[in-house]
């Protein structure tokens, strides 16, 4: 008997080692990383963060944008944020991020003081997801504890970022939404509420004309409005910026869903999230209607999306400069 419950220890044991071994990454990840290795990293990031927002409300919306870009394309590695070299081509000009991407010097600039104060030792993989964070909070939207522990890739993928489907497209009908972000790891509700990141920030008219001249399903003043500095002619204007909340810009709040509901989103994948009697139409409603659900379901999303294929242990690097390999 003695025998046999050693034999089923050592079992239970090996189950728990392989289980450890074979999990996802993301297991690696812990909101105390860098507790005893760099204690004052959030006072860092969240420093300078706070007066690149002070200073232009947009940065906030720029900022969690990278960390959204940086974990669709082969998970949360930096990847994004590296250069073209002569012998890699980067992620910064691929087609979803070329001249629409920003907030890379103060991303900069938080590397550069966290490498005074704990050289070698934050990733910059981290720092996109805790500035991304810290954005969201400043503009008065929720906080979460966010999981730490990332390695920086040591190259990028072009063509991955370029891939039709690998980033949300403007221009994506809900099917092909629910698809690239099953391809992270996030299901519906978790498309819906991140979504909802467009409370705040800018698009180009490039990304919302064909909607604002021919969709029907768009309040008429609303769409007039829009067209005002955005002229229907090909290549005119085509970097002209809106709103994609119309109503509170600069606030992390519901009333991107209240304009769904209204007919004023502003790109084609904004309001194919709610169409009379789409599958997320239910979700829509329940977001605009409460704002506690809402930064509630926002929140677990973000902590879901930074989880998404992580570089961990061994792999990777803690890259010195956030542009360039080691």
């Amino acid at each position: 008997m003695a025998s046999g419950r050693s034999s089923s220890l050592c079992s239970i044991w090996v189950i728990v080692l392989l289980l450890g071994f074979t999990g996802s990454s993301s297991a690696h990840l812990s909101r105390h990383f860098y507790s005893k290795s760099c204690p004052k990293v959030f006072d860092a990031v969240k420093s300078i963060v706070q007066s690149a927002v002070n200073n232009e409300k947009r940065m906030g919306a720029s900022l969690l944008r990278l960390h959204f870009h940086d974990c669709f394309v082969n998970g949360c590695d930096g990847s994004l944020l590296l250069d073209d070299t002569s012998s890699v081509k980067g992620e910064k000009t691929a087609g979803p991020n070329n001249n629409s991407l920003r907030g890379f010097e103060v991303v900069d600039k938080i590397k550069s003081q966290l490498e005074k104060t704990c050289p070698g030792v934050v990733s910059c993989a981290d720092i996109l997801a805790i500035a991304a964070r810290d954005s969201v909070k400043i503009l008065g939207g929720p906080s979460w504890k966010v999981k730490l522990g990332r390695r920086d890739s040591k190259t990028a993928s072009f063509a991955a970022a370029n891939n039709s489907g690998a980033l949300p497209s403007p221009y994506a009908n809900l099917s092909q939404l629910k698809t690239t972000f099953q391809a992270a790891g996030l299901n519906k509700r978790d498309l819906v509420a991140l979504s909802g990141a467009h409370t705040i920030g800018n698009a180009r008219c490039t990304s919302f004309k064909d909607r604002i001249y021919n969709e029907t399903n768009i309040d008429a003043s609303f769409a007039k409005a829009r067209q005002s500095k955005c002229p229907s002619t090909v290549g005119s204007g085509d970097n002209n910026l809106a709103p994609l909340d119309v109503q509170t810009p600069d606030t992390f709040d519901t009333a991107y869903f209240k304009n769904l509901i209204n007919q004023k989103g502003l790109l084609h994948s904004d309001q194919v999230l709610y169409n009379n009697g789409g599958s997320t139409d239910s979700l829509v409603k329940k977001y605009s209607g409460s704002a506690n659900t809402f930064n509630s379901h926002f929140a677990k999303a973000m902590i879901k999306m930074g989880n998404n294929k992580p570089l961990a242990g061994s792999n990777g690097e803690i890259r010195l400069n956030c542009r360039r390999p080691n």
